[in-house]
């Protein structure tokens, strides 16, 4: 099977020198999609995605670090399981990477990353596991960015309405501890809230949701047909100039969640 993405013959955009901070999060499904017979490995495809995103930041969720049993399932496919962990492989070449598990499984784990155009200071992760039956963490990265740390928090919440409000006062709490009063802060992830009920409780935590100056809800769930705004960016310190959520086929078909991606600037 070929990849669904081609290279671009074109040098991708640069943002170094740009005064917009360009932050995509995307939750990539562990780098697999369907079931039985249909089961077909994606990673290569989501590599090619991310490279296009062009983003100084890329927030990852449900990334691999190893699985054994689907590695040996895709052992022998064209474009087989990676010898590396997920995180690395997908970075764009020069990007920086930080990982951390959040959940062990039998035949492996997974956890969130971050991917970084800029240079990253120690890497922090922190349990806000809810209840025994789903492991969720923060994985929490300083940035230099122009001179200026950002702190770049990956999230991703529980199924639960009840957890996510628990995991958000765990994750004021880790701020007001871990992250200095004043320096930039980005929180992004898949924050599962289906119902929209966790902007209120963010804000009681001094971050505002990163959404276009129309206020128009980018959804990003389920990606065939998205109609649930489950991905998000909250911030503290910048201000959002844009947002955009890329559809198509291609991305469609690499994971259940579409990437969201916002261009910020200091307030």
């Amino acid at each position: 099977m070929k990849p669904a993405f081609r290279h671009s013959t074109h040098a991708p955009q640069t943002s170094i020198l740009s005064p917009y901070l360009r932050v995509a999060t995307y939750n990539i499904h562990k780098g697999v999609r369907g079931v039985g017979p249909q089961k077909r490995l994606e990673i290569h495809n989501l590599g090619l995605g991310v490279e296009a995103l062009d983003a100084d930041l890329v927030f990852l969720q449900e990334v691999r670090h190893f699985h054994h049993r689907e590695a040996r399932q895709f052992d022998r496919s064209s474009f087989g399981w990676p010898d590396q962990g997920q995180a690395e492989f997908l970075a764009p070449e020069g990007y920086d990477v930080a990982y951390r598990t959040n959940a062990v499984t039998k035949h492996g784990e997974h956890g969130n990353a971050l991917l970084s155009r800029w240079p990253i200071g120690d890497i922090g992760h922190h349990d806000v596991s809810d209840h025994r039956f789903e492991q969720r963490g923060l994985l929490h990265v300083p940035v230099t960015w122009h001179g200026m740390t950002v702190h770049a928090v990956v999230a991703h919440l529980g199924l639960m309405h009840g957890s996510r409000v628990r995991q958000v006062q765990r994750l004021a709490e880790y701020i007001a501890r871990e992250v200095p009063e004043g320096e930039l802060l980005v929180v992004a992830g898949d924050f599962n809230d289906w119902g929209e009920r966790l902007d209120a409780p963010m804000r009681d935590c001094g971050l505002l949701r990163a959404e276009s100056p129309s206020r128009t809800r980018q959804a990003t769930f389920p990606s065939r047909l998205p109609f649930f705004s489950l991905d998000r960016i909250y911030v503290r310190g910048l201000r959002c100039v844009s947002t955009q959520v890329p559809k198509g086929p291609a991305w469609a078909r690499m994971s259940d969640h579409l990437p969201l991606v916002a261009e910020l600037e200091l307030v």
